[in-house]
């Protein structure tokens, strides 16, 4: 039974995070290390807020958690400091809680209860904390180990792409017995959590040792090898029972002002993907803010990520632009009513680190100096307005007025999947949204083969990639045996209440 006054004894707190001065001086992760064993009782007191309620939103697919994490049982498991039993509860619905419990934005904070009235309540539970803390002391303890299949059925696999939505998929297919190969074209397995996730926030040790739990299982990794190109289709599919899609959402969206052409002015993930390899190894990025006045385009987290990134590179100065207006401290619930995702200002770590924001402004030219390298941008105050079918205009309504910009980063957004050989191949087509389409069992119009991720949705969080990756690995396994025992936590076409 939780502890009903939790929530009343035990003010909340949010993990450490290492001082500022520190963290900018290397590529470590931002939080201090959470040990369970010097903050077990810290972690379990936190635990002690969850009242288990009894209609649980924070893991309601359309408000909390799309994977249907159990979470209220896993908090009472370890406020019981039972962490063994937590962390096989957490991994019953979840692949990978070391990726999640970093990186998702937890929806399920968002949906607690405990969120209705933050001034009375504290604030929601520290779920996303919790989890990592169950996950960490899992590695740390040898509780996390391969999984090999109790059975093989000979039926053999390809998942194209290594995000979390290809590996999800990939681990459940394995785990039911088939023969799963994972086709990675860039030279190391993990997608965006690799190469577009700074080091700061996902030190790669953590990917590293799930891949190597997913080899030992039986799953086959082939790199710099992209379908289309490499391997082609008709190879692919004689090899292969089914194949599962999961390429993600990487045509980014541009921005055709004037000067773009100007060398320093780079789309954000040329400047991350280089950034990742230089912490990989691979030799100093040729896109670096070192030493240089950067200017990031775009409010969201890939902004912020490029943020965090410019920091430790040393940049002069840094500042984000956004044409929207400044998001309130607080949940406006005129707008966004829990549970939904509350629309409220959001501080990454990064923006503790410094650098300005500035909203309700847009660039509206680069400008050069006469070696053709960015100098210098012009920017204008902005109104935003959309017409009655949402499609949005920006119109200027402010004298322009320039700052100096040596590095200029476009951080808005992506437009879909990009445009490759593999889909004209199979002969699939992209819809109105940059994504590709499936049936209810996430099948596309070519048959055995099935899409999950971002390239089914559009470009969205890492836990509802994990989800459809576990969906999808559902329907590929019922396709190949006629049935399958594994969890389908959500169906195609599933959007968040926040978005709907």
């Amino acid at each position: 039974m939780a502890d009903p006054m939790g929530f009343l004894r035990v003010p909340k707190v949010d993990a450490a995070k290492r001082p500022v001065d520190e963290r900018v001086g290397d590529w470590r992760e931002v939080y201090e290390r959470q040990d369970p064993y010097e903050r077990a009782d810290e972690v379990s007191q936190q635990a002690r807020r969850c009242m288990d309620c009894g209609i649980p939103f924070c893991h309601s697919g359309s408000a909390g958690c799309p994977l249907g994490n159990l979470i209220p049982e896993w908090n009472d498991l370890v406020r019981r400091g039972r962490w063994d039993a937590a962390s096989e509860r957490l991994h019953a619905t979840n692949n990978f809680p070391e990726f999640t419990g970093r990186l998702c934005p937890a929806p399920c904070e968002a949906a607690c209860v405990l969120s209705i009235a933050e001034e009375t309540t504290g604030g929601a539970v520290t779920i996303k904390r919790i989890e990592q803390t169950i996950a960490d002391h899992a590695w740390r303890n040898g509780i996390v180990e391969p999984t090999p299949a109790a059975i093989v059925t000979g039926k053999s696999v390809a998942v194209v792409g290594s995000g979390p939505a290809g590996l999800a998929a990939a681990q459940q297919l394995t785990r039911a017995g088939h023969h799963v190969t994972v086709y990675e074209r860039d030279d190391r397995l993990g997608g965006l959590m690799r190469y577009g996730i700074p080091e700061y926030k996902l030190e790669k040790s953590a990917l590293n040792q799930r891949l190597a739990q997913m080899r030992a299982e039986g799953t086959r990794f082939i790199t710099d090898c992209e379908v289309g190109v490499d391997l082609s289709v008709e190879a692919l599919r004689a090899q292969h029972d089914a194949v599962v899609l999961a390429v993600g959402a990487l045509r980014a969206r541009d921005n055709a002002v004037p000067g773009r052409e100007l060398a320093g002015v780079h789309l954000a993930m040329e400047h991350l993907v280089l950034a990742n390899r230089e912490c990989e190894g691979d030799g100093h990025s040729d896109v670096s803010a070192e030493g240089k006045h950067v200017v990031i385009i775009g409010g969201g987290d890939t902004g912020a990520d490029c943020l965090g990134t410019a920091h430790r590179q040393g940049a002069v100065s840094v500042t984000q632009l956004d044409y929207n207006a400044e998001p309130p401290e607080q949940r406006d619930d005129t707008l966004s009513p829990w549970p939904t995702w509350p629309m409220v200002l959001r501080m990454s770590p990064a923006h503790a680190e410094g650098g300005a924001r500035r909203y309700e402004v847009a660039v509206q030219r680069f400008i050069g100096d006469a070696s053709g390298n960015v100098a210098a941008m012009e920017i204008a105050e902005v109104r935003v307005e959309r017409d009655a079918d949402g499609r949005r205009s920006i119109t200027p309504v402010g004298d322009p007025m320039e700052i100096p910009c040596d590095l200029a980063l476009l951080a808005i957004g992506f437009e879909g999947v990009e445009h490759m050989r593999l889909l004209d191949d199979l002969g699939l087509a992209l819809n109105g949204r940059g994504a590709l389409p499936c049936g209810s069992d996430w099948q596309t119009s070519a048959p055995g083969v099935f899409v999950c991720g971002d390239a089914h949705r559009g470009a969205s969080l890492i836990v509802w990639a994990i989800a459809e990756g576990r969906s999808a690995a559902h329907a590929v396994d019922a396709f190949l045996m006629g049935e399958s025992d594994l969890p389908a936590p959500v169906r195609p076409g599933t959007l968040p209440l926040a978005v709907v």
